[in-house]
């Protein structure tokens, strides 16, 4: 149970309200607003038009909300109201760290691993691995040799994590003959992954997710990428070998990066989009090929 100015000191915004006093109990979608005075939900810009409509409840809202239609409601004004009502959820839902290996896991004894980890069942960690601080690891995902994963990661089931690329050559007979990939695959602080993701090492060097990038379920992540910080890789994404992919960059569902194609910061990859081309900071492109928007 929190007052209002609790929650408004929580999130840094500004309470609107007839009833300082009125306490806060519970969280519910948007959809499902208007019948408790206790719960509160946030609204965007474009269904503030809806509360003229309810009467009672707390809503976390920008400072487009018309505040002379306030009646028994709350408001609690921020600047972004989906960031704050994220917040709230992680006070109302807060998670209990949970330290431990499951007797299930197979863990090198030459792999590195810091205290405060989750690792789950059946687990295996191969030699050479360091583990950071504050990391979780799904259950039934692989780690394999001389794989380094930085502070608070989180890695979903069933992944595979250092695995040998997808790199072919013709041998003298026009036979094809894998590559060996001695590099590794580094993974920095703060990177989130799903599920049933694939990361494979670079054949020199290093494959790298850098600082804090998401990364959706079934995702394929090809020998010698580079991934910058900060960016979202949503689900079925391909990214082919030898791609660098620049910091705050957004991936949208089912996308394919051709092999070698660079990415520029703050880029945005549509859905479905097949990239053969490097694409240029700051621009968006959809379709196959993809094209930019600009100019269009």
């Amino acid at each position: 149970m929190f007052s209002l100015k609790e929650v408004a000191d929580i999130i840094d915004g500004r309470v609107v309200s007839d009833n300082t006093d009125k306490v806060v109990n519970k969280v519910i979608p948007f959809e499902l607003a208007g019948k408790d005075d206790d719960a509160i939900s946030w609204v965007s810009d474009k269904n503030l038009s809806k509360l003229k409509t309810i009467s009672k409840g707390v809503y976390i809202v920008s400072e487009k909300v018309d505040q002379s239609n306030v009646g028994e409601k709350s408001f609690i004004i921020v600047r972004e109201p989906r960031y704050a009502f994220s917040k709230i959820m992680k006070v109302f839902f807060k998670q209990e760290s949970l330290a431990k290996i499951e007797v299930t896991a197979i863990i090198d004894k030459n792999a590195n691993i810091s205290n405060n980890v989750y690792i789950g069942c059946n687990v295996v960690i191969e030699k050479n691995c360091k583990i950071g601080s504050g990391t979780r690891i799904g259950h039934n995902t692989v780690i394999l040799e001389n794989t380094i994963i930085g502070n608070n990661v989180i890695i979903g089931c069933n992944c595979t994590i250092g695995g040998t690329g997808f790199g072919y050559v013709k041998n003298e007979d026009g036979y094809y003959t894998l590559i060996p990939h001695a590099g590794i695959v580094e993974i920095e602080d703060n990177v989130e992954i799903g599920n049933n993701v694939a990361i494979d090492r670079a054949v020199l060097g290093k494959t790298i997710i850098q600082y804090n990038t998401k990364i959706d379920n079934l995702v394929h992540i090809a020998h010698g990428v580079s991934i910058g910080e900060n960016s979202i890789i949503t689900a079925n994404s391909t990214i082919s070998g030898s791609c660098q992919i620049g910091s705050n960059t957004w991936l949208g569902p089912s996308s394919v990066i051709l092999n070698k194609i660079d990415v520029e910061a703050n880029a945005q990859i549509g859905i479905g989009a097949v990239v053969v081309r490097d694409i240029k900071a700051n621009d968006k492109v959809f379709g196959n090929p993809a094209r930019s928007t600009k100019g269009c």
